[in-house]
């Protein structure tokens, strides 16, 4: 007849484990129906972490570094460029254009882009940036789009005006970003807002470029990722060129000042 020596190590692992799933089968049981926002339950998890309180923040790789760092300039940046691109796509919606799910996987993708830039090489380890890594199928994916879109799209001859062609901005009239905004939302007429706002994103995506060329330059970044970033800035001119023709209006071009 078998006998077994079960040593002590594994024994107190058995007992963890099994203590574990009583645990666990227990909390299932006796608050299976708690609604944590209505009870206050201390254990529900909170938005707020209080950890970058005195002005520092965590990279993906642990890393702690000051919030002007490069990466989180570039991080805000890019988060800021899904906003815009969402701000245009419920424009895009209420057109009835076709394109609005290549708006919706940007926004996943650019998820994929900060992941990538909150993984410093210079900190990364093999796992980190095995789930990190960015490839170039999303670029790809741009350029069939613009190529796509470029077929139906008259030439083009002339600078185009990235506003609304029922407003005009004049730069005296304030901070650039905020007032663009305001007139964006404010314009009488909807047939320019898809339009307008795919411009607006496309300023914002020019910027998140510029914040992510050093970070690539230093090779703490994919390379593909500020490849991406240029292709979108035209994709999103081409989409806005392209939602203004679909809405039937005409593009306000630049016209020397006599």
């Amino acid at each position: 007849m078998a006998s077994f020596i079960i040593k002590p190590a594994y024994l107190r692992c058995v007992v963890r484990t099994g203590r574990l799933i009583n645990e666990h089968w227990a909390r299932n049981t006796l608050y299976a129906g708690r609604s944590y926002a209505t009870e206050g339950d201390n254990r529900a998890p909170k938005i707020y972490t209080k950890t970058g309180d005195k002005g520092f923040s965590s990279t993906f790789t642990g890393e702690r570094r000051p919030k002007e760092d490069h990466i989180f300039e570039a991080l805000g940046s890019t988060d800021e460029l899904s906003s815009a691109i969402g701000l245009a796509r419920e424009f895009c919606l209420d057109k009835g254009h076709t394109f609005t799910y290549q708006l919706d996987k940007i926004q996943c993708i650019l998820q994929d882009v900060g992941s990538n830039i909150a993984t410093p090489r210079s900190s990364a380890r093999e796992s980190h940036i095995k789930k990190t890594t960015f490839t170039a199928q999303p670029i790809a994916d741009l350029e069939n789009w613009i190529d796509k879109f470029t077929e139906e799209l008259p030439p083009l001859t002339n600078f185009i005006l990235p506003v609304s062609p029922f407003v005009r901005y004049r730069s005296n009239d304030g901070p650039g970003f905020l007032v663009a905004l305001i007139l964006l939302l404010c314009v009488s007429q909807s047939g320019g807002k898809g339009s307008a706002a795919l411009h607006l994103a496309r300023t914002v995506c020019r910027r998140a470029e510029r914040s992510v060329a050093p970070i690539v330059r230093t090779g703490e970044a994919d390379p593909d990722v500020a490849k991406f970033l240029n292709r979108l800035s035209d994709y999103l001119f081409t989409a806005a060129r392209y939602a203004a023709m679909k809405d039937g209006n005409e593009e306000t071009i630049y016209k020397r000042p006599e």
